[in-house]
């Protein structure tokens, strides 16, 4: 039976050769995030900014062009709408009213009186909320609180796994992969919600995954090649997992492509998020986690330093020949 290969099971492409490329890009796009994110910012959804969201059932399929007509006249300012699930059911969100809960309902009824007048009183609301700022300001630190200990778990947890050179590259990797996904969000005005949040904290752990497996390989390697050049066992331990690593990334997005078109638009930034993470933690694994090592310093260790004992001491000549 024919097995489908991305790539050769042995390779020798020159990843650290173009380290330095990849570093001024990685470099130039961080700026560039700021950049976006402290000048035109994030279009923040209601979670962050507060406001009324309304979920519809609708008889039959509406005009989203009628209803924005219609919602709009109430001059309750921004009020956007979408479909999710079916042609039937609506997403309205309007922007937080000035005054107390008093005002929100007020607007709601509003909402629901304009509704019945111009699109029939057979409307099923399913739901109604409310997010006050107060409950906004909490969210957003709740999100930053999470993405801050996920990444300092992790500094930790690869610390104690591998070692300290480890830890600092895979934190610069992941710190890395946030801020271009931040920027991504800035860039393309993609609301940015819970689910972003949930999407950021996903790449954080599929990027992990990535470049673990990465290390794992260069320590093995390290043990293995006591005479090779860091910068030669690093390439050639990237080359080792290429196989791995563009299968699982390409499995990955299939599923993500698949929730892209079919999953609606409620979840279509989320499925945004993680295809823009999944393609840019594949990257940084391979250009920036692994060829930092050398940044800060990783070398060669004795035996009794990395505690790897009766191993076999192979050199690159030997195993050419093999």
């Amino acid at each position: 039976m024919y097995k489908i290969k991305l790539v050769p099971a042995k390779t020798n492409i020159p990843f650290f050769k173009f380290r330095l490329m990849a570093f001024i890009l990685s470099s130039l796009l961080v700026v560039g995030s700021a950049v976006m994110f402290f000048g035109p910012g994030l279009n923040k959804g209601i979670d962050f900014e507060g406001g009324i969201l309304v979920e519809v059932a609708m008889p039959t399929a509406p005009d989203i062009g009628d209803m924005r007509t219609s919602l709009g006249g109430l001059g309750l300012g921004q009020v956007t709408l979408q479909t999710f699930g079916s042609e039937e059911d609506i997403l309205i969100r309007v922007q937080r009213q000035p005054g107390e809960a008093k005002a929100q309902e007020e607007a709601v009824n509003s909402i629901k009186a304009q509704l019945d007048a111009d699109f029939g009183e057979d409307i099923s609301y399913r739901r109604v909320e409310f997010v006050g700022p107060t409950v906004s300001e909490e969210l957003v630190m709740a999100a930053v609180e999470a993405v801050a200990v996920a990444v300092f778990a992790i500094l930790v947890y690869i610390w104690l796994r591998f070692e300290w050179h480890y830890s600092v590259g895979a934190v610069v990797a992941l710190v890395h992969d946030v801020v271009l996904t931040i920027g991504m969000f800035a860039v393309t005005g993609i609301e940015f919600n819970l689910a972003s949040v949930a999407a950021i904290l996903t790449i954080v752990g599929y990027s992990i995954n990535d470049t673990v497996v990465v290390y794992d390989r260069i320590r093995e390697n390290f043990r293995r090649f006591k005479k090779m050049p860091v910068n030669e066992l690093i390439n050639f331990s990237i080359n080792e997992t290429l196989a791995r690593t563009t299968m699982t990334s390409l499995t990955t997005l299939l599923a993500l492509i698949a929730l892209y078109i079919f999953g609606g638009e409620v979840i279509r930034g989320f499925a945004t998020a993680m295809i823009f993470g999944v393609v840019i933690g594949t990257y940084s694994s391979i250009f920036v986690a692994a060829p930092i090592l050398t940044v800060i310093g990783l070398r060669h260790r004795s035996e009794e330093e990395d505690g790897f004992q009766g191993g076999e001491t192979v050199d690159t000549e030997a195993d050419e020949k093999s």
